[in-house]
């Protein structure tokens, strides 16, 4: 087991806890804007559709339900524009976390093999890359990186941390150069339908993939645009070329979503009203912490999508995040996401709306 985690960082977030102890000791209590975990209730359809579910005494499919392949099929063609989506093109999977960390070890990827995500990443990407021994590269533009070896290439966007958007030009251009040395795309996508000051485009849309899906997979969550972080309900759609191996992979191990949160994901998919209930929570969050952080110094870049504000004082991540611990404000450092957000914080905007309340009021 140690030979395993070896080839691990340290777990960034145990970092974290000398300033969550501070900030915990503030007289009004924390605000925790760290971790971006969903606080608001699990609407309420889908409470009803897992419960009604709850007498499921055998064992789940890993393929899912024809319902939710279904459900799938059909949020992925009216959400995201793709077309000829078949159940052959999506796989349920629990959670993303858990698909972003051991996608290269079922891919078979290994020493020799060469795993690529943005310059400022989800730390995941890397850990899966580590996981499966494959060498791993950060980019800026990853139509410069070495195609050589270059067997898996992770898009965000929107971006966690930065809330960045790739256009629908430079996603065509991506796919194109992916598509011309052989290299498989994966596109994770979960804050997709969290677009602020633009509409991200999925590189399942026509317009950015040709019409086929060829070499491109999508990754999409129910964590954040359903509060369902807790059920563990995520799903990929794209080429079956990939899926269809990546299934028979899934069955051998165990990988299954239980069955009543694949009730609760049929019914989460086919309401787009609570979508929007939630949208409206986050954006009035958001626009509070932009104006407070704004007016207390900071300057935010990129954050037009997404559930975070990129933010920075020009001063180590370190510092601002021991600042705002003294205010009783818990926020991630930047540098959980690479050596270049070191002069950044990422600013959650997953609190209640009495603890965002009590965050501007302190910036103030």
């Amino acid at each position: 087991m140690s030979a395993v985690s070896h080839r691990l960082p340290t777990f960034p977030w145990d970092k974290l806890a000398p300033y969550k102890a501070t900030a915990a000791a503030h007289p009004d209590g924390i605000v925790d804007l760290s971790v971006g975990t969903p606080v608001d209730p699990v609407p309420e359809p889908v409470q009803k559709a897992l419960a009604a579910a709850a007498d499921s005494p055998g064992y789940p499919t890993v393929w899912g339900t024809p319902e939710l392949r279904d459900a799938i099929t059909g949020w992925a063609e009216r959400r995201l524009g793709a077309r000829d989506v078949t159940h052959r093109h999506v796989l349920p999977v629990v959670g993303s976390k858990e698909l972003v960390a051991w996608l290269p070890t079922q891919l078979g990827l290994g020493p020799g093999d060469k795993v690529a995500y943005p310059r400022l990443a989800y730390p995941t990407y890397e850990v899966g890359a580590r996981l499966a021994r494959a060498d791993h590269e950060a980019y800026d533009d990853p139509t410069e990186l070495d195609p050589a070896n270059l067997r898996l290439l992770w898009l965000n966007s929107p971006s966690n941390p930065t809330g960045r958007v790739l256009s629908r030009q430079e996603l065509t251009r991506i796919v194109a150069w992916a598509r011309e040395h052989g290299v498989l795309v994966v596109s994770d996508e979960c804050y997709l339908e969290l677009g602020w000051e633009t509409d991200p485009v999925s590189v399942l849309h026509p317009d950015v993939n040709g019409g086929s899906h060829e070499g491109i997979v999508a990754v999409h969550s129910l964590s954040k645009r359903s509060n369902l972080a807790g059920y563990r309900a995520a799903f990929l759609v794209g080429d079956p070329a990939v899926l269809g191996p990546l299934l028979e992979i899934r069955k051998h191990g165990g990988m299954m979503t239980s069955a009543p949160t694949q009730a609760a994901v049929v019914a989460a998919l086919g309401d787009d009203e609570h979508v929007r209930v939630q949208r409206e929570r986050y954006a009035a969050r958001r626009t509070a912490l932009r104006e407070a952080l704004l007016a207390h110094g900071f300057r935010i870049e990129h954050s037009e999508a997404g559930l975070y504000l990129w933010a920075t004082r020009d001063e180590s991540c370190w510092d601002t995040v021991a600042r705002l611990a003294e205010r009783g404000i818990l926020v991630a450092p930047g540098d959980f996401y690479g050596p270049a957000g070191e002069r950044f914080v990422r600013v959650a905007l997953t609190a209640t709306d009495e603890r965002v309340r009590a965050a501007v009021a302190r910036l103030a």
